[in-house]
């Protein structure tokens, strides 16, 4: 017996190969229309929705996925997309649904509230700074604990006054976001400590820089790097050449003000021949570096090499038939933001035998992010080392052969 399936499918065929003509009075209707002509010829020149898909107003899956592979991702949410490709020429904050106008009531009535908070907060803090500190059990110590506790609660307000905003949502998702408002920095920092953060704290873990660089961290800052336009992911490997110039770094703070860092990249794993084990070596070190949440980037080969750099950039090598070199990258803020003496920390700072524990116990330092790269050899390290004048380009290490143990060797019988 044949599937019922079959008469149905053939009857959709037949309906769809049917061509079905329109009457020759509303044909002749509409070429007396101008309105329709100029519709039609609108709809002839607008861009195809599945052959030029937009990144704003996408949400087919396939559509997405398209995108993602031509390197334009979609931007924000499938439900906002949705909706801005069903109700064009609509604002965002005036789509046309009843439950999300309702919401918004709710949270425009709410944010106000948040506000006269902000207010009453701000005269407590205007207050509190006019009283003499005298009148306090504990002086002026009191006092600055005191301002500190309201200004956290400050800031604290004005992330929840704007956390339910679905056009300070919109902006962050596009990428738009003001780094000066604390909003948008809990924002980035929350999505930060979703997932990046932990990347970074598996790869300093795994890869042992927590013990052998600085003994602990708990990164509170994004580091990210990069060879002119080449993007390194934490632990990846970089080829001799392109780590040859000095790179680039974007540290991300989270929260306000300025801070004064330190930046150390040290190689723990430079093998000693004589000793049948490992050194360490800085290949850069700098100084009173100043970063903030709008100024993030930082161009190692731009420092001043007077007022900031401590040891150029040397290029990191690893010799032929040694392990992996994992270039730690340490970032350590300066205790008050006080410039460190370069005059007086170049007498005391080696590039072999480079310690980070005693760098920062001399000039008081707390790591606050630590990444790293790796590097091995491959085809352009000697000629890498011969324009950077470092010998050993052409030595190949080779490990010592160990005997095995009698009963471990191929012939075992014979020692029964």
């Amino acid at each position: 017996m044949p599937s019922a399936r079959a008469p149905s499918a053939l009857l959709l065929h037949s309906l769809r190969s049917l061509n079905f003509e329109t009457p020759l009075v509303g044909a002749s209707a509409r070429s007396l229309s101008t309105t329709s002509s100029a519709r039609e010829e609108a709809e002839t020149q607008r861009p195809s929705f599945y052959r030029n898909p937009d990144p704003a107003t996408v949400f087919v899956p396939r559509l997405e996925r398209k995108l993602s592979r031509a390197g334009k991702p979609p931007i924000g949410s499938r439900r906002r997309r949705a909706a801005l490709a069903q109700s064009p020429g609509i604002a965002f904050d005036q789509l046309p649904y009843q439950c999300f106008q309702e919401a918004r009531k709710i949270l425009i009535e709410d944010r106000a509230e948040k506000l006269k908070k902000i207010e009453t907060e701000r005269a407590r803090i205007a207050h509190l700074q006019d009283v003499d500190p005298s009148t306090f059990p504990g002086g002026e110590v009191y006092k600055q604990r005191r301002l500190r506790s309201m200004q956290a609660e400050l800031e604290q307000l004005k992330i929840l006054a704007d956390i339910n905003d679905p056009n300070v949502k919109r902006r962050f998702e596009d990428g738009k976001g003001d780094m000066n408002k604390p909003i948008y920095r809990y924002l980035a920092e929350r999505k930060w400590r979703e997932y990046p953060r932990k990347i970074l704290v598996q790869r300093i873990t795994q890869m042992n820089v927590l013990p052998d660089v600085i003994p602990n961290c708990d990164p509170i800052l994004d580091v990210k790097i990069s060879f002119g336009k080449k993007a390194v992911p934490p632990g990846d490997f970089v080829e001799s050449h392109i780590s040859e110039n000095p790179c680039q770094l974007v540290l991300q703070p989270f929260d306000r003000g300025e801070k004064m860092v330190s930046i150390a990249i040290v190689d723990p794993d430079v093998p000693n021949i004589e000793a049948d084990s490992f050194d360490t070596r800085c290949h850069f070190l700098a100084s009173n570096i100043i970063i903030s949440a709008t100024q993030t980037l930082v161009d190692l080969a731009k420092l001043s090499a007077d007022s900031q750099v401590l040891l150029p950039w040397l290029p990191p090598h690893a010799q032929k038939g040694s392990p992996y070199h994992r270039l730690s990258i340490i970032v350590l803020q300066q205790k008050d933001n006080i410039p460190i003496d370069l005059e007086i920390a170049r007498k005391k700072v080696g590039r072999d035998g480079f310690s980070t524990r005693r760098f920062m116990s001399r000039h008081i330092l707390i790591p606050i992010s630590a990444s790293l790269f790796r590097t091995q050899w491959d085809d352009s390290t000697a000629a890498v080392m011969q324009r950077a004048g470092l010998a050993g380009g052409d030595v190949e290490l080779k490990r010592k052969k160990v005997e095995p143990l009698p009963y471990k060797r191929r012939n075992p019988s014979s020692f029964r």
